[in-house]
């Protein structure tokens, strides 16, 4: 009686345990193989040579150029990491928008970054702010503070989800392709997807209203990513990768691990970003659409792009982490022109554009940063009233918090003339209208007053009277 094959011999062997040993040790007894038979089925199984780095950075196009010695600064880091990702095994082409900033340690893809992968996602090259993104409508001839008004009782910023006495309704067409699909398909995941419907979270996401340059007409432009759905396919898509990396390219940084597109796990992580991207844009509409319903409104035209996302075309994966699609083959569902936001005194920019060697079908998504928050902050002196009065002078800026977020005024961004003048230079779209401002909401400082801090200063209260 012949002895039979078992892991234990398979390992011995040089092969990897895996879930496809049970059935390959299966299909080798039952079939008596054995000798050169054996050596040529095992061959499927092999693990494959570990993908190595680029020697040299892949090339890539530089579309910014800096105009004073803090951007000489921020250009330079933004170059280096840049060069380091291009090392990356699966990038063959990249690109660096005027409204680049470093974000993360040297190698990770800058704010208004492109990167292009073959076959491959790279779950941290799009963040977990998944599907950023800006939508539009045009409220016709409507008084710009009726709609902010309204817009500030429907919408909903700061962390967290909504109530259950305000929720919207989860669609059952989008509840459906949650549960469709492994990575989204678990309970706390669709609680999250209902309550954050028709939030829009904090930071640099707000409700900005304002007039057409061109018909006069009053528009509302809405900016917010995934919200804690996104965040958490990001999570589980992270540690996907990082299972590959080992595998396939250890010398590859962490943060540019990869899920190959041919693997279950990547038509799985590619479907749910789709899903992702649905939930994001319906999550725009329900604040619009409230809006609308409130003021008993009708609007004349409706657009929107996502300027954080995962573009695919052919086996080539567009990672643009801060970059506006210009090229129509990357958004499936367009209906208009693109939109650039600048900051909350400058114009919400109305884009059209060709692609081109050097922008891969991209333009800015906005004005970027020369500074972190941090730096920014200590940078400023006088009151917090004193500077949001100088900043927004003439506009109707509200907090949804409260309390002023003084890393959110026109000053912590890069100049908006230099970033408009440079998307000409370097041929990175074209100004077809502008929304002028008017005013808006953001979260603000939300953390001021924050549960744990109240608590923290109760705390400290306590000890400093004993």
């Amino acid at each position: 009686m012949k002895t039979k094959i078992t892991g234990h011999d398979l390992i011995a062997m040089g092969y990897k345990q895996g879930k496809w040993m049970k059935e390959a040790i299966a299909h080798i007894n039952s079939n008596d193989i054995n000798g050169e038979t054996l050596e040529r089925y095992l061959e499927q199984f092999k693990s494959p040579e570990p993908m190595t780095l680029h020697d040299k950075s892949i090339d890539f196009s530089i579309n910014i150029k800096a105009e004073s010695e803090l951007e000489e600064d921020n250009v330079s880091k933004v170059i280096n990491s840049m060069e380091t990702l291009m090392k990356t095994p699966t990038l063959v082409d990249g690109a660096i928008m005027p409204d680049a900033c470093p974000t993360g340690p040297d190698g990770t893809i800058p704010v208004g970054g492109v990167a292009v992968a073959r076959n491959a996602i790279h779950p941290g090259m799009h963040s977990a702010d998944i599907c950023c993104s800006v939508m539009l409508s045009d409220f016709g001839k409507l008084d710009p503070k009726a709609i902010l008004d309204a817009a500030h009782d429907n919408t909903h910023f700061g962390p967290g989800g909504r109530d259950r006495n305000s929720q919207f309704r989860f669609p059952d067409e989008l509840r459906r392709a949650f549960e469709s699909n492994v990575l989204l398909n678990d309970n706390q995941m669709i609680q999250i997807a209902r309550s954050h419907l028709g939030t829009q979270g904090d930071g640099n996401h707000f409700l900005f209203v304002g007039t057409s340059k061109k018909t006069g007409n009053t528009m509302m432009v809405t900016h917010h990513g995934s919200r804690g759905p996104g965040a958490r396919l990001f999570s589980k898509g992270m540690k996907i990768a990082e299972r590959f990396r080992k595998e396939l390219s250890p010398d590859t940084k962490k943060q540019n691990a990869w899920i190959p597109f041919e693997t279950e796990e990547g038509q799985n992580y590619w479907n749910a970003l789709q899903v992702i991207r649905q939930w994001t844009k319906t999550n725009h509409e329900v604040i619009h659409d409230s809006v609308v319903e409130t003021l008993g409104a009708d609007i004349e035209n409706r657009y929107w792009n996502e300027h954080n996302f995962v573009f695919k075309d052919g086996d080539l994966f567009y990672h643009a982490k801060g970059a506006t699609p210009l090229d129509p083959k990357f958004i499936p569902d367009i209906t208009g022109p693109r939109l650039i936001p600048l900051n909350m005194s400058e114009p919400v920019l109305i884009v059209e554009g060709e692609t081109t060697k050097s922008n891969l079908g991209f333009a800015p998504h906005g004005a970027g940063r020369n500074v972190s928050r941090t730096q920014h902050r200590k940078s400023k002196s006088g009151s917090i009233m004193q500077i949001f009065n100088e900043e927004t002078r003439g506009l109707d800026v509200r907090f949804f918090s409260k309390e002023i977020d003084i890393t959110e005024l026109p000053s912590a961004y890069k100049n908006a003339k230099t970033v408009r003048a440079q998307m000409n230079e370097f041929g990175l779209g074209t100004v077809i209208d502008e929304v002028m401002p008017y005013g808006c909401i953001m979260a603000g400082d939300w953390q001021k007053n924050a549960p744990w801090k109240k608590r923290r200063n109760r705390n400290n209260e306590k000890r400093n009277t004993k």
